[in-house]
């Protein structure tokens, strides 16, 4: 294809997934007030953690009624339309990943093809993980912040804010849980070897608590710990990958005859088909 080509394939690309987008966002932004079925609707999801407060901490105006505050003329309908391009984000992915991987495919071997595709599908479950587990982390740590005031303070939360509050904590949770397939993508193309996170590791993990205490909206010590404990594990499930990964390098590497085992700190017993070396006049072997 030429350059002019490229450019009308990307712009074709391009509409069909602001297309999807804007299909998604519709639907969102209906969602936000009307169930699906036995789905409740976005609202009723989003503002389960702060009605799940004990009522003794919470600013009800109607007696058994759970509501935000509107502070400003037409925020509630900017909430809903802020929910629902994120909602319609979510919901669409599928369709706006398929106009990427379609403009990019042409440009990729079979092997890189298929990586790529194992990598969109570990990506969607590992952002999907991380937003569910904030979403069951945000009711707990509500409770920690609500509970500091005592009997002095009662929470009435304005919507923009709780709502920001809330979309934050699922956006950062779901991005950090891509560590482990970043640290997996950067071991393969030889960026970051085992040997080298083994030795990091103890920094690795400290920088992953500073920046779960830095990066998490609230200051309550529920997400923090969630989010750190949780990269913590990602990280050393990635470590171990990476390990199995290098290791099999290194036996690869000894049985073709670069090098001897003690150079990967490997036993001869788990190269058992190296090539046998010949004698030759000069004194060299063949590999050399």
């Amino acid at each position: 294809m030429s350059l002019r080509d490229h450019l009308y394939e990307l712009r074709h690309r391009l509409g069909l997934a602001l297309l999807a987008l804007l299909v998604g966002c519709i639907a969102g932004f209906l969602w936000f007030q009307w169930r699906i079925g036995p789905v409740s609707s976005l609202g009723d999801l989003l503002t389960a953690p702060y009605c799940a407060l004990p009522a003794g901490v919470r600013f009800e105006p109607i007696p058994g009624k759970c509501q935000l505050l509107q502070t400003q003329p037409f925020e509630a309908f900017l909430i809903q339309f802020k929910v629902g391009l994120a909602a319609g984000a979510v919901l669409t992915s599928p369709f706006w990943l398929y106009q990427i991987w379609a403009f990019i495919t042409p440009g990729l071997y079979t092997n890189e093809k298929k990586f790529t595709r194992i990598f969109v599908v570990l990506a969607s479950i590992l952002f999907a993980a991380g937003a569910v587990l904030a979403y069951f982390v945000v009711p707990k740590g509500l409770q920690v912040l609500v509970s500091f005031g005592g009997d002095t303070f009662i929470t009435a939360l304005a919507a923009n804010d709780y709502i920001s509050f809330v979309l934050v904590m699922l956006l950062i949770f779901g991005v950090s849980f891509e560590l482990p397939l970043l640290i997996t993508m950067l071991n393969r193309i030889g960026m970051l070897p085992y040997r080298n996170l083994k030795k990091w590791r103890r920094g690795i993990i400290f920088g992953l608590f500073v920046f779960a205490a830095v990066a998490t909206p609230g200051t309550d010590p529920i997400g923090m710990l969630s989010l750190s404990v949780a990269m913590t594990v990602l990280f050393e499930v990635a470590v171990q990958i990476a390990r199995v990964h290098d290791r099999k390098k290194d036996r690869e590497a000894v049985a073709e005859g670069w090098g001897d085992p003690e150079d990967y700190d490997l036993k001869p017993e788990d190269v058992p088909d190296r090539p046998k070396k010949s004698e030759s006049p000069a004194g060299f072997d063949d590999v050399t």
